[in-house]
Order: C-alpha cells, then structure tokens, then sequence
C-alpha cells in the first residue's frame, strides 16, 4: 500500500475560466455552464493520479449586472467544493469603427495567463506537484510550460483543452494532451441546489438552463 501510495502521480490542475467557459458555449454546449470543476477534473484524472488542488483563474466581469450576479453564484458554488480563485483583472474599454465612425464599449479579461503561468512555476519550485493539468488553449502559455520541463525534469504540464480551444503550439511542448468531450460536462454538473461555505442556498441561473 505504501509503495502504491509513493508511485501516485500527484496532480494540482489550473484552469482559464474565461477560456473554458466560452469554448463551451462556441461549442454549443451552453446548457453545461452550471459545471462542477471538482467532479469534471476527478472525471478527467486517471486511478494512479492524486488530486492535490484546482486553482480557478478568472476576473471579475464589471459591464453587466446581470453576469455580475450569475458570475458570483458561479464563483460561490466553486468555492463550496473547495475550488480556489485567483482573480485577473477585467478592463473596460472603447472600439471604434474605422469605416463608420461608430464606437462601442467593450472589456477584456486581463492577466490570467499571466496568473496561472506564475503559479505552476512557483509550486513546480515548491515541489506541490508531480504534474500541472491546464485546462486551456491560450498559446501565450507556451513558454512556461517549456520552462517547467526544462527546469523540473522530474514534473510534467499536460492539458485538457476545452471544447474549440485545441492549440497545436501547445500540444506541441506538452507532456499529454487531450480534448474534454461533452460527455464529461454533462456528467459534471452541480446539482441544481448548491450550499454556499457560508450556508446560503446557491440555484442554477435559469439562462443556464
């Protein structure tokens, strides 16, 4: 038993939120949104792998508070499971149409790559993890993913790319790729009630629905 114990991969798993969430719905998978990481990541992990953490990277959405509110019962439930959540930054800003003059308000989500590319090079340092899972198909990931294996011969950055985010140039410096099915998702879904860590009674959106 010890010695099984010992040969156990340990896993900590990093997953783009923003990226997640919009390859499903590019996908058509909207009905998955009410997803349950905890059990979607221990769907994905094989019988010889040890789930260490999930770290959850997303920003705060600011220009409607509609999604404001689904974000944070979105948010609220993660956390019920154990999730942690580091926040980017979500900046609002101004397009403008060359050909017509016309300008619109938009907002972007910023510095999660950033986020997620420190934390698997300070916990591979720490020694947290025998292997990084990301769920992702941001290729500015590329270079510290190439980092932790050339500096951690003993670690690996696999990852679970989300529906329409398969990235070549990521696959490439790997060690293990794959595409989350929808199958997963669908078999990964909160109940339709979820208790907060506080107690409060957190419900499935009915956009979600």
């Amino acid at each position: 038993m010890q010695e099984q114990e010992k040969n156990r991969e340990r896993v900590i798993v990093y997953i783009d939120g923003f990226n997640l969430y919009f390859g499903m719905r590019e996908a058509g998978f909207d009905y998955c949104r009410w997803l349950n990481l905890k059990v979607l990541v221990q769907n994905l992990l094989h019988s010889n792998q040890t789930l260490v953490d999930i770290y959850y990277f997303t920003s705060r959405v600011s220009n409607s508070p509609d999604k404001q509110k689904r974000q944070s019962i979105y948010i609220d439930a993660l956390q019920s499971v154990g999730i942690k959540v580091v926040y980017g930054n979500y900046q609002d800003g101004t397009e403008e149409c060359k050909r017509c003059g016309n300008v619109w308000r938009t907002a972007k989500e910023k510095m999660t790559d950033v986020n997620i590319a420190t934390s698997i090079i300070i916990h591979a340092f720490q020694d947290k993890y025998d292997a990084a899972m990301l769920i992702t198909g941001d290729s500015d990931l590329v270079p510290p993913i190439k980092s932790v294996h050339e500096n951690f011969k003993n670690k690996r950055v696999f990852l679970a790319f989300p529906p329409k985010r398969h990235n070549s140039s990521m696959a490439l410096v790997s060690k293990g790729s794959f595409i989350i099915g929808r199958k997963k998702l669908v078999d990964s879904q909160f109940e339709e009630e979820v208790i907060s860590k506080t107690g409060y009674k957190l419900r499935r959106p009915d956009s979600w629905k």
